[in-house]
């Protein structure tokens, strides 16, 4: 069985550089895989079983969490988790900048960006709750959240985030 983490190569065009009828499984991992919290998605070539489906998921068990996914989604995939990492950092970079542009010094700023960061994201995975619930339990009707996400909702964010995973999953169609 062949394992590729090859961003953008379909299984069909590594089996075909192949000289036999080997497996192939396509992973996208993402960077937090480094410290057993990334995320690794799956799928699987024309030859490989569900055997081993179930191999390549042991094999990444310790990396963090694994999902199998129709080969035809991987695109989408390396737009979101693939190179979400890299999204997230850009945002908590910008809070950052934010924060001592407001008089925090560096310091400060970055224990206190991090530190929220790693509370918003345990509460998304420990509270049962979706994103939205938490982001409008945080949000006051006429408070400072609401005039935050204003600026966000008024500079089209959601827009944004789309666009900018539209451009990686487009880049990740033209490497294959």
């Amino acid at each position: 069985m062949l394992i590729s983490i090859a961003a953008g190569k379909t299984t069909k065009f590594i089996e075909s550089k192949l000289k036999s009828k080997n497996a192939v499984v396509r992973v996208m991992p993402n960077t937090p895989a480094q410290i057993g919290k990334g995320v690794s998605v799956i799928s699987a070539g024309t030859n490989s079983t569900n055997s081993d489906m179930e191999l390549t998921k042991v094999l990444l068990e310790n990396t963090g969490l694994v999902v199998e996914v129709e080969e035809s989604q991987q695109d989408a995939v390396t737009a979101l988790s693939g190179s979400g990492p890299a999204y997230f950092f850009a945002f908590v970079e910008s809070m950052i900048k934010s924060g001592v542009s407001l008089g925090l010094s560096m310091d400060t700023a970055t224990k206190l960006a991090i530190g929220t960061i790693t509370g918003a994201a345990a509460m998304l995975t420990e509270s049962g709750l979706d994103a939205a619930t938490l982001r409008k339990n945080v949000t006051s009707p006429n408070g400072t959240t609401a005039a935050a996400l204003e600026v966000f909702n008024d500079n089209k964010l959601d827009e944004i985030i789309e666009k900018a995973m539209a451009a990686a999953k487009k880049r990740s169609q033209e490497l294959a």
